[in-house]
């Protein structure tokens, strides 16, 4: 009787580190990984899933806008009919002469030609005829140069022109100086103009 207690204890202490030694924590930890590759599977597919579905889609918004701009761009056509027609309208035929550099100031050479605009050819010679102005000679010689121009390029009669503008524009000045008292100098300016006149048919 005093031996079985000894041999139960030495089965015992026998038994403790078998228990022990079983590597059940190790084979945890592989089943773990094991696991680990089919979960990062799962997440590559649905990745790649989830990028394949996108792809697929964007095209289908990107052909609707184009239809909208072509809609769009059809009416803007619609108005060039509308600018032809006004291209289409007779045009008036305006005969013009020029007289530069003419050694007279734009103002005294304004108060003419207010007398002779909207006036016929002939009225209008007879009115610069008897201007009491040195500057109605010039406009005479400029009327009579565009008759001529009006017979020669658009075989218009003379007769039957009337004065559709006239004006009298300013030119370059010329500075000139008079010596005065006591060595001083005074600024004298000689002043010219551009004249010109243009002529269309009675209507």
């Amino acid at each position: 009787m005093a031996d079985e207690p000894k041999g139960t204890e030495e089965e015992k202490v026998e038994v403790t580190p078998e228990v022990e030694e079983k590597p059940k924590p190790a084979r945890k930890p592989r089943a773990k990984k094991a696991a680990e590759p089919k979960a990062e599977e799962a997440v590559e597919a649905e990745t790649t899933e989830a990028e394949e579905a996108p792809a697929e889609e964007k095209p289908k918004p990107a052909r609707k806008p184009r239809a909208k701009k072509a809609a769009a761009e059809e009416p803007k056509e619609e108005p060039k009919p509308a600018r032809r027609t006004r291209k289409q309208a007779p045009e008036r035929v305006v005969v013009r002469a020029h007289a530069k550099y003419v050694r007279t100031s734009a103002r005294k050479a304004r108060l003419v030609c207010d007398h002779i605009r909207g006036k016929d050819v002939a009225e209008a010679r007879a009115i610069l005829l008897h201007t009491n102005r040195a500057v109605s000679e010039a406009w005479s010689k400029l009327l009579e140069s565009a008759v001529a121009n009006a017979a020669e390029n658009h075989s218009l009669d003379g007769e039957d022109l009337r004065v559709a503008f006239v004006a009298a524009d300013e030119g370059p000045t010329l500075k000139r100086f008079r010596p005065r008292a006591m060595g001083r100098a005074t600024k004298i300016r000689k002043r010219t103009s551009h004249l010109s006149i243009g002529l269309e048919p009675k209507e």
